[in-house]
């Protein structure tokens, strides 16, 4: 009997043989039709359907996704391994496979397959259920064998552009934009992988199982421009082929084995394989922008965000394409990206990673080595490690040690997870011991390895600018991460590790901002900060260098407005006059002898062209002082993606055109800023802290966020800011912080790290506070609630003036007198309204 194509999916045919089942109470369906004639299997639910082949050979060769078929050909999906000899695959069996189905099942077995040489026998099962298909699947090799490739199975999707990319189990991305050129080939490790298209809105999620077992993945443009993915199964960790030597090498060109040989056993291996369909736009979404293209913020979140994270373990700011693979552990933006990326698997990947910095990174002395690449031609003869950490051969690279502290303070209120950050405490201790013992003369900056820029020795991020002995650039980094550990440590109940900590930044800060006629960085004469003193007290780089800039006033140091306003007017000034769509790396050169001679003439690479890697602080210095003018960048970067997808390392300053093929996930920089310190997103570990400073045009905006397993709704009105977990909601016209869990509601006043306001419902109570006013005399905001009865409330106010007295009423209705304990609290009960009604606390004196 012919196959009938034209079946609707959830249609129940009278054929034979054909197995239809329905539960049409939970409209769900499942059809297995079977041509045994052209021997041919189809079957799947409402969003996936597969036609598996069985005549002489043994493949999955339609995949439909949504109505959208992904997988079409003789090929499809199937098993295949290769030797040093001969490639096997089930495209060519030796006998005839088994078919048989029962209930919502469908068993393939004996799919035979190989030679004399080397006897390979598979077993296939797949399960249909509601939401998913379960495809099982084990292998049995006639005897051990090494082998140069091994898929299973491996999926041919029609095109390279079937699918837009693929987001990795750890967080980061398959990026198909970025496989340009036919057998580009990427590796990684994992056990998920999740395919979409932004365009169609489809999604299929890949999830392997196989215990006892290692997982791995690669991803690869084949010579007819299809998307070849294969899954490996083997018994130890794969390693990459790639360079001899160092084996560290995830993406190839001109290849597509990009992992070493193995052996397999010919014991049997056995793996679950779960398809299920995603709505992208649904599960991804972002909410609704107003006054910007939410596309494209979605866009570069989706994808240049990512694609610094180049393998489970190895997060960073140089993405996987990059050709020498490197991460840069003086980049103190990392897990700032998880802010915007917000992604729990991002969290949870990095988490992972700063586990394996901790240990193979740092050094007994507390030193952390700067960099880890695909190969050792960027390092310091002799200086790599067997895990591939290395010292720069520019320099030693002292940032390196705060922002490691940086990155794990700024993961850890993301996740809230105290037991790991408890984990790295000791790490970052001796990171931050090791670093502050370099303040010789106790000035309170520190210093780096070299005394002069006549060394020619970079010592930061500007890796070929000679920033010597006391520089700027590192102590405002290590103002910054001292502040984050300071504050943790008092969370981890060490007060004096706190105090000391705290007190050694305030030093710092009071000697940054000191003129340089005095020890400090202020420039008078040129209106900022300067790069770097060396030891004999001259200043250098007098050029307007952005970063150091930015971050003091990003960071807290330059406090003083009339120093902020220079700065920033003063750069603003010189972006208008050169018309650039995004601010340099310095504003005018530096001296000669100060970079290497190649950085001249100006403008030249880390000698005045674009970074974008800079966009965070950037933005987060103007967004408090000119917000308008900080989202014009922001927009200005985003239409730069529409141009080019921001593939590149940095822009030239003459041309504004993209240069460089070691590309940046740091491009994504200032959309994060926009998330951080426009919108005012702040995850923080006890609370979501939201500080906007949004323009008139971004009012309006909704956003979804995601938060400790919540997704939070975030609205964005001048001056009526909302958070709501879609039962509690807590409205301000500033800022504040919210936290709902379970029964119970807080309010954090402004920037407060403790509770200013709690209150305890009944389990299906409902409960939105509109706060009016928070001031030390008085307090008032009004209740109201979707609940039409009336619900139990008891309310816990805090932070009060202790021991003293407060009046409590409600819609003009006295509740009670309350005096607070000597702590400054006092609670009362009330109960929920339709109506919503006013509350007022006040003082009375």
């Amino acid at each position: 009997m012919k196959s009938i194509n034209k079946t609707p999916v959830l249609a129940c045919l009278l054929v034979f043989p054909l197995f239809c089942f329905s539960q049409s109470r939970q409209t769900q369906s499942f059809i297995i039709k079977n041509d045994i004639r052209q021997k041919t299997i189809s079957f799947g639910n409402s969003k996936m359907q597969l036609t598996l082949d069985y005549n002489g050979k043994a493949n999955i060769s339609s995949l439909t996704v949504n109505g959208e078929e992904v997988i079409q050909g003789n090929a499809g999906i199937y098993s295949e391994i290769k030797t040093g000899s001969a490639v096997y695959s089930t495209l060519q069996t030796n006998t005839a496979p088994k078919i048989l189905v029962e209930g919502n099942t469908v068993k393939l077995r004996g799919i035979a397959y190989g030679d004399r040489d080397l006897g390979i026998t598979e077993n296939w099962v797949f399960t249909i259920n509601k939401s998913d298909i379960v495809f099982d699947m084990d292998r049995t090799l006639s005897k051990k064998k090494w082998l140069e490739e091994s898929a299973s199975p491996r999926f041919d999707f029609k095109s390279i552009h079937t699918w837009e990319g693929a987001f990795q189990g750890f967080g980061g991305l398959a990026w198909f934009y970025l496989f340009n050129e036919k057998l580009c080939t990427y590796g990684v490790h994992t056990h998920t992988a999740s395919f979409w298209n932004s365009k169609s809105g489809n999604g299929l999620k890949v999830d392997v199982n196989a215990p006892d077992q290692q997982v791995a993945m690669k991803y690869s443009r084949t010579n007819d421009d299809q998307l070849a993915y294969s899954i490996t199964v083997s018994d130890h960790e794969m390693l990459a082929r790639f360079d001899a030597g160092t084996n560290r090498r995830r993406f190839i060109r001109q290849g597509t084995d990009v992992w070493s040989r193995f052996e397999m056993g010919e014991r049997r291996s056995a793996q679950r394989i779960t398809l299920s369909y995603f709505d992208f736009n649904k599960t991804y979404g972002r909410g609704k922008f107003a006054g910007i293209n939410g596309a494209q913020v979605s866009a570069i979140l989706n994808t240049v965000a990512r694609i610094g994270v180049i393998d489970a373990k190895l997060f960073g700011g140089n993405s996987w394409h990059t050709p020498y693979g490197p991460i840069c552990l003086h980049e103190q933006y990392i897990a700032q990206i998880g802010l915007a990326v917000n992604d729990s698997a991002y969290l949870k990947g990095y988490a992972q990673a700063l586990d394996f910095y901790r240990d193979h990174a740092v050094r007994p002395d507390g030193r952390v080595i700067s960099r880890w690449a695909y190969d050792n031609s960027d390092a310091m003869p002799g200086q790599t490690t067997e895990e591939g950490f290395y010292e720069a051969q520019w320099g030693y690279l002292m940032d390196s040690n705060p922002d490691l502290v940086t990155n794990v303070s700024e993961l850890y209120d993301q996740t809230g997870d105290i037991g790991w950050v408890k984990s790295q405490q000791q790490s970052c201790e001796k990171v931050l011991d090791w670093i502050i013992k370099r303040d010789s003369d106790g000035d309170g900056l520190v210093e780096m390895m070299t005394d002069s820029e006549r060394e020619k020795k970079g010592s930061d991020w500007l890796d070929i600018v000679w920033a010597s002995y006391e520089n700027a650039f590192v102590n405002a980094n290590l103002y910054h991460a001292l502040v984050k550990w300071a504050a943790i440590e008092q969370q981890l109940g060490n007060a004096d590790e706190a105090k000391a900590y705290g007190a050694f930044a305030e030093k710092l800060k009071t000697s940054f901002n000191k003129p340089v006629s005095a020890g400090g960085f202020w420039d008078e004469e040129k209106g900022c900060y300067v790069h770097w003193l060396d030891k004999d007290g001259s200043a250098h780089g007098r050029n307007m260098v952005t970063p150091v800039n930015f971050m003091a006033i990003a960071y807290g140091i330059c406090d003083d407005d009339g120093r902020r306003k220079i700065i920033l007017d003063g750069i603003e000034k010189q972006m208008q006059k050169e018309k650039l769509f995004f601010w340099p790396i310095t504003m005018s050169s530096y001296a000669p002898g100060e970079c290497r001679e190649d950085q001249f003439p100006f403008p030249a690479y880390e000698n005045g062209d674009l970074f974008l890697s800079w966009g965070s602080v950037a933005v987060k210095a103007y967004a408090a002082y000119d917000p308008e003018l900080a989202l014009k960048y922001v927009k200005n970067v985003m239409d730069r993606y529409s141009q080019d997808g921001l593939a590149f390392q940095r822009y030239g300053r003459i041309k504004q055109n993209g240069l460089g093929d070691d590309i940046l996930s740091g491009n994504c920089l200032s959309v994060v800023g926009l998330y951080e310190a426009i919108y005012g997103i702040n995850p923080l570990y006890n609370r979501f802290y939201l500080d906007p400073h949004i323009t008139k045009a971004l009012s309006g905006t909704e956003l979804k966020y995601n938060f400790r397993g919540q997704q939070l709704t975030i609205g964005l009105n001048l001056n009526r800011y909302s958070v709501s977990n879609g039962r509690y909601k807590i409205i301000s016209s500033g800022d504040f912080g919210f936290y709902g869990l379970h029964n119970e509601l807080s309010f954090f006043h402004a920037d407060d790290t403790a509770a200013s306001l709690k209150v305890k419902t009944t389990p299906d109570g409902r409960l939105t506070l509109n706060v009016r006013q928070w001031e030390p005399r008085q307090m008032e905001w009004i209740q109201s609630s979707e609940n039409k009865q009336p619900r139990k409330l008891g309310y816990i106010l805090s932070r009060l003036r202790p021991d003293s007295e407060y009046l409590v009423a409600a819609a003009g209705r006295r509740i009670g007198h309350f005096k607070t304990d000597h702590n400054g609290s006092f609670a009362f009960n009330y109960k929920t309204s339709v109506p919503a009604e006013r509350i007022v606390v006040s003082s009375i004196e």
